[in-house]
């Protein structure tokens, strides 16, 4: 049974569907990067998970408890962070876990216990007589973790959680997360900043105008939209030669001479579903006397493909 379940999750305001029939399927302990153009629906499905909004029809599933009429029971298990925290004048960090600890019952020695630990978990214990509003941003986005984990959530729903860091606090968000990852907890992070999702998910969902466009393993999607593996090859003389070998192999799609800086660029396509390393293509030619002045490959990456299954439409 999936740890968080969507069936034909529609959500309207008037006229206009925020979500339309979206239907997700993600398993316990994977790390699910929700993408989207703004205004897609990745918030809204983020909060009706978080069971802050109530879908217009269709079910949503925590753990095989439904939203909307299991709410208690769900929200044990769930920590959400929104992309901005609220203001606490005059808390100072301590006081804002150990408030928020008491509000998910823990009383006593187990919240001094617990807060210790997330305050440590989240690399703030140096910071936990500090006031609140005198955080950095990143501090702050850290401490809004820190305190969603308070109740050793299974489910972590973060919307946006590296908005408006800085490239330091960005990297310190990533590795706080993958060390979540690594201890079990289910992931659903929604987010701009697309190569970082790529390092840090296993699983990928993009949506688009309400609607769900892919959703799948990271590995699966690169699939999908690959066009083939482009290399780019110098060598220094008889290129022409060099390009009838190279055809010859059945791996080989197409193969483009282009004259550039005096050499001619061997613009190799390979299929990908064939079997051939482009290590190979470096052997085979240096085995027949060529001599190699450039070697490289391009791959598909989060964005290239994230570009090519989407048009920019919002709902």
């Amino acid at each position: 049974m999936p740890m968080i379940e969507t069936i034909n999750l529609t959500k309207k305001y008037g006229e206009l569907a925020a979500l339309d029939n979206l239907n997700l399927s993600i398993e316990a302990g994977s790390c699910f990067g929700f993408i989207g153009p703004n205004g897609a629906g990745k918030t809204t499905t983020i909060k009706i998970l978080a069971t802050l909004l109530k879908p217009t029809w269709g079910e949503a599933r925590i753990d095989g408890k439904v939203i909307g009429y299991q709410n208690h029971l769900i929200r044990p298990l769930i920590g959400y962070v929104p992309d901005f925290m609220g203001s606490y004048d005059d808390m100072l960090v301590c006081e804002y876990l150990e408030f928020f600890a008491s509000c998910y019952g823990l009383h006593g020695a187990t919240r001094a216990t617990q807060v210790q630990e997330v305050l440590q978990l989240t690399d703030l214990a140096h910071k936990r007589d500090t006031e609140v509003n005198a955080l950095s941003r990143g501090m702050q986005q850290r401490l809004s973790v820190a305190r969603v984990l308070l109740h050793d959530p299974k489910v972590l729903l973060l919307d946006e959680p590296s908005s408006g860091l800085d490239p330091r606090a960005r990297i310190e968000m990533r590795e706080l997360l993958k060390e979540l990852r690594r201890m079990g907890k289910t992931i659903v992070i929604s987010s701009h900043i697309l190569f970082e999702l790529a390092e840090l998910c296993t699983d990928i969902g993009i949506v688009e105008q309400g609607k769900l466009v892919f959703s799948g393993p990271m590995r699966e999607i690169m699939a999908r939209t690959s066009i083939g593996r482009r290399v780019h090859i110098i060598v220094d003389e008889r290129p022409q030669e060099a390009a009838q070998l190279l055809r010859a192999l059945p791996a080989v799609r197409t193969i483009e001479l282009t004259r550039q800086d005096d050499l001619i660029r061997l613009d190799v396509q390979i299929n990908e579903k064939a079997e051939l390393a482009t290590s190979e293509l470096n052997a085979r030619l240096v085995a027949n006397g060529f001599r190699i002045r450039y070697f490289s490959e391009e791959r598909v990456d989060l964005e290239t493909a994230f570009m090519r299954l989407t048009k920019g439409l919002v709902a």
